[in-house]
């Protein structure tokens, strides 16, 4: 076994799937090294490993860069995508069924991948994001099609208060007939954050309810920040 999966291996998935159901997030420390760190920043400049770059300014989604990666994933990336999958998988389908959503996720990202494929979805969408000095991503929500997973995650590859100051994570979650609630959060380098992609259920008393939420970069003050992002689910063609 690898070392990245002996580090997801003995995470705390019981705590994380707690706060996940309670918060919409869960911040797992430690998952990735300071080397495969920098590995991944050095490769924000091969070109060939990606298929998209996007200008955040370019359509006012805010200031910064990112790039989404191509197939064949590296390595890491791909090792990590399919081995954290199969934790939330269960989260996702209690989700659905708290929600009275009429689906089911597979237990095996392989499969679900494949579903995307069978509905013409099969552009990767891992990527990276590079912030400098007054870069900030605004809230959104990370959607590519009618198959989706509704659990993302993000590594962060730069050590905040060294390598940079401010970028903020900012989740926010709409109540129903209420204003919103802010959670900022500052993972450490090599940290792994996972949240929800579009909405979380939250219990009422009739039952469990739909909240929307929503995440994004607050203004990096000062260096660079650099991070992974990875969705589960694969884009439109």
């Amino acid at each position: 076994m690898s070392p990245l999966l002996e580090r997801i291996r003995r995470a705390d998935w019981d705590g994380a799937r707690e706060s996940l159901h309670r918060h919409g997030y869960a911040l797992i420390p430690g998952i990735l090294s300071d080397g495969e760190c920098e590995t991944l920043k050095a490769a924000y400049a091969v070109t060939g490993l990606y298929r998209k770059t996007v200008v955040m300014e370019r359509y006012r989604f805010g200031a910064g860069e990112y790039k989404y990666f191509t197939y064949p994933l590296p390595d890491l990336i791909q090792t990590a995508r399919s081995a954290v999958y199969q934790h939330l998988a269960p989260v996702a389908n209690t989700w659905f069924e708290a929600l009275k959503i009429n689906r089911q996720v597979p237990a095996v990202h392989a499969d679900l991948l494949r579903e995307c494929r069978d509905n013409r979805q099969e552009k990767a969408t891992p990527l990276i994001l590079r912030y400098t000095k007054g870069g900030f991503n605004t809230l959104h929500q990370d959607l590519y099609g009618e198959v989706y997973f509704p659990l993302q995650m993000v590594f962060l590859l730069s050590q905040t208060g060294e390598d940079f100051t401010g970028g903020e994570f900012v989740l926010t979650q709409q109540v129903p007939r209420a204003q919103s609630k802010a959670t900022v959060l500052q993972p450490g380098k090599g940290d792994l954050l996972i949240f929800t992609t579009n909405f979380k259920p939250e219990k009422g008393s009739n039952g469990y309810y739909r909240v929307t939420m929503k995440h994004g970069v607050s203004e990096v003050r000062s260096g660079e920040r650099y991070a992974l992002g990875v969705i589960f689910h694969d884009a439109e063609s």
